[in-house]
């Protein structure tokens, strides 16, 4: 099958061919590949320039811990409390130190220093322990942080943590309910539905009226109601993005009862196209980037 330019230069990035670049150039390099336009990191105004400003400007040492998935739920349970932490069944630094005897039927196994490291266990009975192994062992190889330059990632000890199986009233799933912060002001959000299946992305303003946009995946073809806990996520979400310019909050909603998901500084990477464009000023206009010495990175 032949592949055209476009596919080959998104091959290069995918396996590090830019590695050898220093961060500002990397970004501007991906950045004009996958939005078309080229990255004003002087004087930027759409969401997705703004996010690789803060990739490279705005470096508190505390987002390190809010990205580790370990961490952060220590990180959250001392702000908010324990009430609102998915349960942990156990962290270990290799995939063999997991006694999976001892764990229940149904869990789910993360990498602490990823996105996409996750396997969902509905039947232990049924797991093929070698394919799980595989997959887990080369998400723990992955430096994250240089595929996209997310700095929070670059020194995440990669571990796995094992976490309760957890499921909403719809008895098959976990809707993401996630909070677009501003200066620890929630202003917008998403709800993602069929994750794993046919992923959807519905976005609400804060009285949960649908916005007609698209970013990155379609709006779902069902009727999405406003969770229960909606107002108190959004005060949750407001405390823990507190003195932040830009942080989503993610929760889960099981019948009122509201979970911390994750920290997430970094929406897309900040490479995903909005449809229609202008909700990319839109947002960006809602971020403003704090007033920092910049320094070469």
């Amino acid at each position: 099958m032949k592949r055209n330019i476009r596919d080959i230069k998104q091959i290069l990035i995918n396996k590090g061919a830019l590695n050898f670049l220093p961060d500002k150039k990397f970004l501007e390099v991906v950045f004009k590949f996958r939005m078309g336009y080229k990255l004003n990191l002087k004087d930027p105004k759409t969401f997705n320039e703004k996010l690789q400003w803060l990739k490279l400007y705005d470096r508190n040492p505390q987002y390190t811990n809010m990205v580790d998935k370990a961490e952060a739920k220590r990180y959250v349970k001392n702000i908010i409390g324990e009430e609102y932490i998915i349960p942990t069944l156990g962290i270990y630094n290799k995939f063999d130190e997991i006694n999976f005897a001892n764990l229940p039927k149904q869990f789910v196994i993360k990498c602490t220093h990823d996105s996409g490291g996750l396997f969902i266990c509905k039947n232990k009975d049924e797991i093929d322990f070698s394919a799980v192994k595989k997959k887990i062992n080369k998400s723990l190889k992955r430096n994250y942080y240089k595929i996209r330059r997310e700095w929070p990632y670059k020194n995440v000890k990669p571990r796995i943590i094992v976490e309760k199986y957890m499921v909403d009233e719809s008895g098959v799933e976990l809707k993401d309910y996630k909070f677009f912060c501003f200066n620890g002001k929630p202003m917008i959000m998403f709800v993602a539905t069929d994750r794993g299946i046919d992923t959807r992305f519905d976005f609400y303003d804060m009285n949960f009226n649908h916005l007609d946009f698209t970013n990155g995946h379609p709006n779902s073809d069902k009727s999405i109601k406003k969770p229960i806990g909606f107002e108190k996520m959004k005060k949750l979400a407001e405390v823990l993005s507190k003195g932040i310019p830009h942080v989503r909050v993610d929760f889960y909603d099981i019948n009122g009862k509201i979970y911390f998901g994750e920290f997430t500084f970094y929406h897309w990477s900040g490479f995903m196209p909005f449809v229609p464009e202008r909700y990319d000023r839109i947002l960006g206009d809602m971020l403003e980037l704090p007033n920092e010495k910049r320094e070469e990175k």
